[in-house]
């Protein structure tokens, strides 16, 4: 007996303009590191931008929404191999959020802009473009630096491209619309049990704080 599916609230405000910000500020950095677009004055902004956006997240990870805690879609080894042997069978399991696959690629994109984010306020291109920080650090940080800059770069790359091929192979093998539901905050799934959702003050009131810090670390750098 199957479950009639419904349409069901599965991600929260904060969580969805997060996801969508991120989106443009990544795109915008690369097309003023890549394509001279707007300034490397720019770059740094919109470096700041994404640092404040990556910490805001991690934070809302433990204190946010059902769907948007680390502890509801980061699973172990076993569980990872046990989704994808679902996934191929005839009855693959329904996913309200992030499936254990989904959750790790989540983890590691953080991890990796976050990178990306803090290594870009030390790296330095040797000619005329310095980051904020390169004269409080030593030569050899700046070179570690600027070689984790360059190589973020390119790690970033491929996992976007990892990430939009997994939503369209998504969309296309197994009928199911991610995109929408990032954008509306809700998709028909199976859901008995409604979801938690945390309040979206709680949310602005940490990006807020984290803000103001990202803010005052800015300053010190200039």
């Amino acid at each position: 007996m199957t479950t009639e599916k419904r349409s069901m609230r599965v991600w929260d405000l904060p969580t969805r303009l997060f996801h969508w910000a991120l989106v443009v500020l990544i795109a915008l950095q690369f097309a003023t590191a890549e394509f001279g677009f707007l300034t490397m004055e720019w770059h740094y902004r919109f470096g700041y931008a994404t640092l404040a956006l990556i910490v805001f997240r991690v934070l809302w990870g433990f204190a946010g929404s059902q769907t948007s805690r680390f502890g509801e879609f980061v699973r172990g080894p076993a569980a990872v191999v046990r989704y994808l042997k679902a996934s191929v069978s005839a009855n693959p399991p329904a996913q309200v959020g992030h499936n254990p696959l989904g959750g790790w690629s989540v983890v590691v994109m953080l991890l990796c802009v976050l990178v990306q984010a803090v290594s870009g306020l030390f790296a330095s291109d040797g000619i005329d473009e310095d980051g904020p920080f390169v004269g409080a650090v030593s030569n050899a940080t700046v070179k570690l630096a600027t070689r984790l800059h360059h190589l973020g770069e390119t790690a970033l790359l491929v996992l976007i491209t990892l990430h939009v091929a997994a939503v369209l192979l998504h969309w296309a093998l197994k009928r199911d619309n991610l995109i929408v539901p990032m954008i509306t905050g809700r998709k028909r799934a199976d859901g008995p049990v409604p979801l938690r959702f945390v309040s979206g003050w709680l949310a602005l009131a940490l990006f807020v704080i984290v803000a103001a810090a990202i803010v005052m670390l800015s300053r010190a750098g200039n």
